[in-house]
């Protein structure tokens, strides 16, 4: 059972992050404050949904991989601590913090750089979890990828 949850929970927080960092670029692009701020509100709600994926995503890898000496699963492991850091010290704290600031009305500078810092994280957590889905199935040999494909 946990060889098909893990797969799913890493999919549902790509999904996740996704859906909040497109939404994100979207309506700061073409969305007045109000919009802005209802956007801040849903992301803050969507880490109900983020936090336990990627806890489950972790431990469940873990469960599963151990202390594997592959080079695929120990690649894994060391993107699962950044993304685990990332999100708790990095996107939890500006995902508050831009939501606070939306809805007061403080569009202001401070604002603006927690946005950016969120967005490059947000980035990067979308870019290691793509590469641990990939990497997954390569160890798993779905999708006719094979361990040794690069």
């Amino acid at each position: 059972m946990i060889k098909k949850l893990h797969p799913i929970a890493g999919v549902v927080a790509f999904l996740t992050i996704l859906g909040c960092w497109t939404s994100t670029v979207v309506v700061e692009l073409g969305g007045d404050e109000a919009a802005i701020a209802a956007v801040k509100l849903r992301i803050l709600w969507g880490l109900a949904v983020l936090i336990p994926a990627i806890a489950f995503a972790g431990a469940s890898g873990f469960k599963l991989g151990g202390k594997s000496p592959h080079p695929i699963a120990a690649a894994k492991r060391r993107r699962m601590r950044f993304i685990a850091v990332n999100g708790v010290a990095v996107l939890v704290p500006c995902a508050i913090v831009l939501q606070q600031r939306a809805a007061a009305g403080h569009f202001d500078r401070i604002f603006t750089m927690v946005q950016m810092v969120e967005l490059i994280a947000g980035a990067i957590n979308l870019t290691l979890i793509g590469l641990s889905i990939r990497d997954g199935f390569r160890l798993t040999r779905r999708f006719g990828l094979s361990a040794a494909t690069r």
